[in-house]
């Protein structure tokens, strides 16, 4: 196995049957496995109206999964900058790391992580915030830097601290934002892989140093593995059925898995299911072990970050855990970036 730092992304999920209370439990208990298992970041992404996603708060969160834990690095994957002001984000990001110095990272989304009835209770306009992406980013970097004499506006918490900022994206736009500000870039590969080989190529041969010197890559993919293949693919149902119900407008708390979802599934939407969710590994150890490997060998990643959708809390441990083992087999791997 080629050896690269590997990560987690939670998106605290609420299973059928189950509560948001619990549900973040489950996160911080995830999260203090994960550390010990060697993955080098733990990220928890912002989306809202969604009631089988528990990190509404993603600020609020991160903090949480800090305290509860040491060593790892904690961060946003992502915090959907549209939705605030960049002087708030950088006032709880800037007292996260003041908090837990070293150990908390920012990556920015552009898309709302909601639909545009809850981005209007947001009380922020979608269309012009977005298009404010990239003005937004270079503020928010700005009000990370030490404080200029007489400056007007401060972020108290918050300069001085050098928060570690990525760009996520699953478009080209992301890429070429992150190339020409030279930051860290995470593609969302895990549920809308299509652009995702010409941002590699975008981001990497449009690189200029800029906040780091050279570009690193993160690529997401999603993991469900267990003891037999066929318990995996078990697994993996739950998270089909959640992303069909999404996209038919039918959000809700996550699915129990089916033993036969080809049976239970009007196959068109099956088939987008898995063709959204195809940058993945499902199997038992072995299989999900060549999987992860011939993604790095394809992709090149500087660093992959994990997820997957698993009703079972258990279960997802133990998948999680069966990744950590495989991806930390082999040679030392290079430092995780900072930044």
């Amino acid at each position: 196995m080629t050896r690269i730092p590997y990560s987690l992304l939670d998106l605290s999920p609420v299973p059928e049957g189950g509560t948001t209370a619990q549900a973040l439990q489950n996160t911080l208990e995830l999260a203090k496995h994960a550390e010990a298992w060697g993955y080098a970041r733990y990220w928890l992404a912002e989306h809202h109206n969604m009631p089988g996603i528990a990190s509404a708060a993603t600020s609020l969160v991160i903090g949480q999964v800090a305290a509860a834990t040491k060593t790892i690095r904690v961060g946003a994957g992502g915090i959907m900058l549209p939705n605030h002001a960049p002087l708030v984000i950088a006032e709880q990001f800037g007292t996260l790391e003041t908090l837990f110095p070293g150990r908390i990272d920012l990556g920015l989304g552009r898309a709302p992580g909601s639909d545009q009835t809850t981005a209007m209770a947001l009380r922020r306009n979608m269309a012009q915030s977005a298009d404010r992406f990239p003005e937004d980013v270079v503020e928010l970097l700005g009000l990370f830097q030490p404080a200029e004499p007489h400056q007007p506006v401060r972020a108290v918490p918050g300069e001085g601290t050098h928060v570690p900022v990525w760009i996520l994206g699953s478009s080209l736009f992301g890429a070429q934002l992150a190339a020409h500000l030279g930051l860290p870039y995470a593609f969302a590969s895990h549920f809308a892989p299509d652009a995702l080989e010409q941002a590699i190529d975008v981001y990497r041969s449009r690189f200029q140093p800029g906040v780091t010197q050279e570009p690193h890559f993160m690529l997401a993919a999603n993991v469900w593995a267990a003891d037999t293949t066929e318990e995996a693919l078990r697994l993996k149902s739950s998270q089909q059925q959640a992303f069909i119900n999404l996209r038919t407008g039918r959000p809700g708390k996550l699915p129990r898995p089916l033993d036969d979802i080809e049976a239970a599934t009007d196959p068109r939407y099956l088939a987008a299911a898995n063709s959204a969710l195809r940058i993945s590994a499902v199997g038992d150890r072995a299989a999900v072990a060549e999987q992860l490997e011939a993604l790095i060998a394809r992709y090149q990643p500087d660093e992959m970050i994990l997820t997957g959708m698993i009703h079972d809390p258990a279960a997802r441990l133990k998948s999680f855990e069966i990744a950590a083992d495989v991806l930390g087999q082999g040679a030392e791997p290079k430092a995780a970036a900072s930044a």
